[in-house]
């Protein structure tokens, strides 16, 4: 495994990031154990999960599985690099009640606690903000991310789901507070959504935050979807993304001209999407949820695989890149 630093700082990440997402609602807890322990052989030291992961009743379920592992021992807490998130409503269902979500100083503090508890540490490594929140101002965010970080409870915060101005507004208020900032973004980038790259990217770049895509292979539809429906699987490709991307005639001809032009050069859809974002500027690592052993050797295969020039043009082609504002719309 190759490392990389994590934006500006100078920790060091590898370059696949293990996403926990599916652990709870689609792999059972041994399973789950597995592949942290797989993941963590393999040297992928970066695990990324959030408080809401388990979804709905279950929510907080994600981070649970993950404490019952580091409580195995055998230095898996000092290994991993952990990430989660903050920002979604952990309040029960059917009894709203407010500041369970969002950026208050109130909800970070709570929240922060209760991920410490489900996760059996005394520390998160990455704090991040699942999304924006416009309606709490960045002094207060920070004045609640610098207490936990006084108290050692966080090391580094991110960010997730970030336009670019909000990347730019939240740092230059913690420039102001004498505070580090973001250092890394998490945001939907793969070759079939190239959007980031207008604003998201450069802002990152301009920042020193760390790039880490989610949804790399566009949820499915990049690890060969059509190839699958022929073979009768693909259950992911007729959801999400890759449904509304299969529905599309125009797409769909896209999509089987990546393919064609993967099975060209002998490589497999899916490393290929993970090893294309490896060679963007500015991403740290994309994360990877899977949900078997077998689909984490392959995204660790990925890691591995050197793509030609000829071949990046082949998919520049077939995916092109919207460039950089202003240029991307404007002279």
């Amino acid at each position: 495994m190759d490392y990389i630093r994590l934006g500006r700082t100078g920790l060091k990440v590898g370059r696949v990031v293990l996403g926990t997402m599916n652990f709870g609602p689609h792999t059972e807890e041994p399973d789950a154990h597995a592949i942290m322990d797989a993941a963590l052989d393999a040297g992928v030291n970066l695990f990324d999960t959030a408080n809401v992961y388990g979804w709905g009743a279950d929510k907080g379920r994600t981070e649970e599985i993950i404490g019952s592992w580091f409580a195995k021992g055998g230095g898996r807490r000092d290994k991993t690099v952990l990430a989660t998130k903050v920002y979604g409503d952990m309040g029960t269902e059917g009894d709203p009640w407010p500041n369970q979500g969002r950026l208050s100083a109130l909800n970070i503090r709570r929240a922060a606690e209760a991920s410490l508890r489900r996760l059996g540490t005394d520390h998160i490594d990455l704090y991040q903000f699942h999304h924006i929140d416009r309606t709490t101002p960045w002094d207060e965010i920070w004045q609640a991310i610098d207490v936990l970080v006084q108290q050692g409870k966080v090391l580094y915060a991110g960010s997730s789901n970030f336009p670019g101005w909000g990347i730019a507004r939240a740092n230059e208020t913690a420039a102001r507070r004498g505070s580090l900032g973001l250092v890394s973004e998490q945001c939907l980038y793969n070759l079939a959504e190239r959007r980031a790259e207008m604003e998201v990217i450069p802002a990152a770049r301009e920042y020193g935050l760390g790039v880490v895509p989610w949804s790399p292979l566009h949820g499915g539809a990049l690890g060969g979807a059509l190839r699958k429906e022929r073979e009768g699987g693909a259950a992911r490709s007729r959801s999400g993304h890759a449904q509304q991307m299969l529905a599309d005639p125009a797409t769909r001809a896209r999509i089987q001209a990546y393919e064609d032009l993967c099975a060209e050069h002998g490589a497999e859809p899916g490393e290929v999407g993970l090893a294309w974002l490896l060679t963007r500027p500015g991403v740290t690592g994309p994360i990877v949820g899977p949900r078997t052993r077998e689909q984490l050797d392959s995204a660790l295969r990925a890691a591995e695989l050197d793509l030609s020039e000829e071949f990046l043009a082949g998919l520049d082609e077939i995916f092109p890149g919207p460039g950089e504002s202003p240029e991307a719309f404007a002279w």
